[in-house]
Formats: structure tokens, sequence, C-alpha cells
């Protein structure tokens, strides 16, 4: 009878250690939280962080005056504002939002980006007619960011892109309507070419071969061989009147251009050098960021103080939030491949 009274609480004891996983093991399996959208409201100062479930914004972060872009660090944990006008980088945490640490001294950062390797990060001055590259140094909380050389690079330095071997870093110069490719090794230039007018993004293939400028005081994307000594125009692709800014579709294949002033945005086939898809985005479309499902792209209008949001397979606009003024840069960890 002892014995059977011992195997019956034996038994309770494993069920209840097997409910109690149980219950665990659901509790566990319940989603965490999307990782919230950043968009900059370059003229307020501040970004806004936007629930990524419903899209509605729940908070807003003081930065630096003029925030334009924004990039997260290769090891994905900090994304990086550029505060232009305050001369200043906001780290924040890309899941909750928390600021980490602000960094000072870093001369006009419009434009950013941290080479593959995370040796390099280069920023364009846009004001200042330069591009700066810093040594990266994550042991030095105070200042991780120790200038290795400042390169004159004619009129308004715009927009950058760096190679996957983290060699090269090419960049537009906005008014002076060339591009210059520098190599990060030594830090001189390696050719500066005249190109289109206006040129802003810049979007290097992942093969390293094509560079794609968009050119905003036209209607076109002009594209480039850089693979090698010298840059070669291979085509002049059709978009939409102030093609800007460019967004991958993550397979290797398709590039979004948002034309600011014809409020379209184009996909570009990379192969074919051909515009396959039209959307519309009304406001001034800028800046894009494309969610992990692979179709729902987020749109800074920048003149209309929004974010738009298009369901790229219906080619409509499914939705609008209001935002803060001159929203310019938009980035979520929750989304699709960069390539």
């Amino acid at each position: 009878m002892k014995l059977l009274t011992k195997v019956a609480r034996a038994g309770a004891g494993v069920f209840f250690l097997a409910a109690a996983s149980w219950a665990a093991a659901q509790a566990g399996a319940q989603p965490a939280p999307l990782p919230p959208v950043f968009v900059l409201n370059s003229q307020d100062a501040n970004v806004s962080v936007l629930d990524r479930a419903t899209m509605q914004p729940k908070a807003l972060i003081p930065t630096g005056k003029e925030p334009h872009h924004l990039y997260l660090t290769p090891d994905e944990k900090s994304v990086i504002v550029a505060n232009a006008l305050a001369d200043s980088l906001t780290f924040i945490d890309p899941k909750t939002a928390q600021v980490q640490r602000t960094v000072t001294g870093i001369s006009d950062p419009y434009h950013l980006r941290f080479s593959p390797d995370m040796k390099w990060f280069v920023t364009a001055a846009n004001r200042l007619d330069h591009i700066d590259i810093y040594r990266w140094d994550p042991a030095n909380q105070a200042q991780p960011l120790q200038l290795a050389k400042r390169v004159s690079a004619g009129k308004t330095p715009s927009h950058l892109a760096i190679d996957t071997r983290s060699s090269v870093v090419y960049g537009s110069l906005q008014d002076s309507d060339e591009l210059i490719a520098i190599d990060l090794h030594t830090q001189a230039p390696r050719w500066r070419i005249p190109v289109g007018k206006m040129p802003a993004d810049v979007y290097l293939t992942p093969d390293d071969r094509t560079l794609l400028v968009g050119l905003t005081g036209d209607e076109v994307v002009e594209a480039y061989d850089v693979s090698g000594a010298q840059p070669k125009l291979i085509k002049r692709i059709p978009t939409g009147k102030g093609a800007h800014a460019f967004r991958s579709r993550g397979d290797g294949k398709h590039l979004f251009v948002s034309n600011r002033v014809a409020n379209t945005i184009s996909l570009i086939d990379t192969q074919a050098l051909a515009v396959v898809a039209n959307y519309p985005a009304p406001g001034g479309p800028d800046c894009m960021e494309l969610l992990s499902d692979g179709k729902t792209l987020l749109v800074s209008s920048r003149w209309a103080r929004k974010v738009t949001v298009i369901d790229t397979e219906k080619k409509q606009v499914v939705q609008q939030v209001a935002v803060g003024r001159s929203p310019h840069g938009i980035w979520t960890l929750d989304h699709a491949s960069r390539r």
C-alpha cells in the first residue's frame, strides 16, 4: 500500500512537472514583439518611433539638429542616426528604441556607411564638401571613431556605398554632378568622373560590378560598370522625375527607386537594367524600407509629413501615417534583405 502511495505521488509529481513544462513552452511560444520602425524628422530634430504592428507613433526620440540618415552597425547592436547640423551621432537600440549613447565631434554627418568588416566608418559632409573616413574602435566608449582621413570632395557630397570587400567607397557629389571612388586602405581617391544632373543615392550590386546612381535633377538612373580601373557608363534607365533614393527588393535582382518629383516608385531589374514595375507614392517619396514580408514598402513622404505604406503586390497605397516635419530616413530591424 505504501509502495502504491509513493508511486501515485511520484506520478502526480511527474504530471505537475509536465504541466509546468507545457505552460512554459506555451508562454515561450508567444511571438516576440515586433521591433519598432524609426522615422527621422529632419526639421524637428527627432525620431518618430512607430509601432510595427499598427504603424502608429508611440514615442519621440530627441536627437541633434537635422537628422537625415541612419544605418545599422554590421553587428546589429545599434542603429546610428546622423545629426548633420549637430555634428553628432545618436546610437539607438534597434529592438527597444532606447538611446545607448551620443557621439559628438563628427563633422556634418549627412550620410553614413560602415564597411562590412566594421573597420571603417564613412560620412559625407553635405554642407562642408568633404568625405570623412574614420577608424572604428568599439573598445573606446567615449570616442569610438578616430578620423583617419578627410577627403576634399567637390560640391555637396550626398550618398555613399561601400563594396563587399570593404576596399572602396563610392560617393555622389550632388552639386558638382560627379561621382568619386576612394580607396579605403590608402584613403586616396581612385577616380572622379562627371555624371548626370544632381546625383543622389548610389547602389552597388551584390557582385560589386554595377553602380547605379539616382539623378534627382533628371528622370533617369545611370548604371556604371565599376569592375575595372575606370568606370564605364552602361545605360541610362528612365524612371521618373527626381530619381532619388534606392532600396533593394532583397532578391539580389531588383531595386526600388523613389522618383521624388513624379510621386512614383519604380522597380528596376538590375540584370536587364530596365524598369519592370511602377507604384504610386504621393507626397515626395524619399527613403524607403521593405518589411520582412517582402511586399510591404514603407516610404518617407518628404513634403507631406507622412509615412506612406505601399502594398507592392497590389501596387497601391494602403496607409499613410502622420509623423514630423520633413521625414527622411526610415528603417526597422524587421526588414527584408538589403542585397
